[in-house]
């Protein structure tokens, strides 16, 4: 048997090979652009690179998660060994999470709300990417279609196609600071709408709908023994970081920065192209970026919105101010001259 489009022994032809749909909505994914951007860098460059496209603050001290968890790592050798021994897990855990995880979570999200959530409302998944999995699978039937703002994370898409849910657009108004566009929401849904996506604070704008608390999920042990100052720290860093990233870019004469970030870890800037000689778009403007000075920020079009660039500010502070100078020192460089 030969692969792919060989023949059979019978001279069948087969007809192995992927889904096209589903292989072009894999190229709109955020890792792989990202990718793309970093593959320009200069690994033998004089500098370190400074990675203010991706929303992983993890690698910075600054925003290195609470003793507590990681003692609950360094200690769950003992909880394993405990857990085996007692004969009490060697069954399929449940699909939605173990009841003391789900138990804690829900006592935790119940503090900032009027009412009081039960472990049957939680659901846990392990990470964003397999929540959206577990929702889209639920939610997709025939002719059904979802509502997904823009600009916004692509994974939805890539995963809408997988099940054959009709994606729609909704803008989120630039002048009302990435507030949902209610009449174009009104609009486009119908009813064969099944869903609309509000992510809260914006991402990737850094803007927040509410004042309403956003909820960690964590492990019974981690909520239990994690204080209020661990969090208002990591909260203070991202404010000191925001408004960094917001005055500095005032600096920068061929981006803009409609609002400053309220919230999350990125905020959205816009890309005038008419004030540099030779960059043709965001993506361009990303790989040179990557090349020159070794600093990696978001194309827009990889979001859904072409010739804007997405900033993440959730750097230690020194990383974010040294990036921020390359990306004007690049600007400036590239920047067209008045004849």
């Amino acid at each position: 048997m030969d692969n792919g489009y060989g023949r059979g022994a019978r001279g069948r032809q087969w007809r192995f090979g992927p889904n096209d749909v589903l292989a072009d909505s894999a190229t709109v994914s955020l890792r792989e652009v990202l990718n793309r951007v970093m593959a320009n860098i200069q690994q033998d460059g004089p500098r370190p690179i400074i990675p203010l496209g991706n929303g992983d603050p993890s690698e910075f001290p600054c925003f290195r998660t609470t003793p507590v968890a990681e003692d609950a790592i360094v200690s769950a050798e003992d909880a394993i060994v405990s857990a085996v021994r007692s004969a009490k897990y060697s069954c399929y855990a449940p699909t939605v999470g173990v009841l003391p995880a789900r138990c804690a979570i829900a006592e935790y999200l119940s503090l900032d709300l009027p009412y009081k959530l039960s472990p049957d409302d939680i659901f846990l998944t392990g990470g964003c990417t397999q929540a959206i999995e577990v929702i889209i699978s639920v939610l997709a039937r025939p002719g059904a279609n979802i509502l997904l703002p823009r600009p916004g994370y692509p994974f939805y898409e890539s995963r809408c196609a997988f099940s054959g849910l009709e994606v729609r657009h909704f803008n989120l108004v630039l002048e009302r600071s990435w507030e949902v566009d209610l009449d174009s929401v009104e609009a486009l849904a119908d009813e064969n709408t099944v869903v609309m996506v509000v992510i809260n604070p914006g991402n990737p704008g850094g803007n927040v709908f509410t004042n309403q608390h956003l909820a960690k999920g964590a492990i019974p042990r981690i909520l239990e023994f994690t204080k209020d100052d661990f969090f208002n720290k990591i909260i203070d860093v991202l404010r000191q970081t925001a408004d960094m990233c917001y005055e500095k870019i005032k600096e920068i004469k061929c981006i803009t920065c409609p609002h400053k970030p309220e919230g999350s870890m990125f905020v959205m800037v816009k890309l005038n192209l008419s004030r540099l000689e030779d960059i043709n778009d965001d993506v361009d403007l990303c790989h040179k970026l990557a090349k020159e000075e070794s600093v990696i920020i978001t194309p827009g079009s990889a979001l859904g919105m072409q010739n804007w660039l997405r900033i993440t500010f959730a750097v230690d502070p020194s990383s974010l101010e040294d990036g921020l100078d390359r990306l004007k020192s690049f600007c400036q460089r590239h920047a067209k001259q008045n004849k």
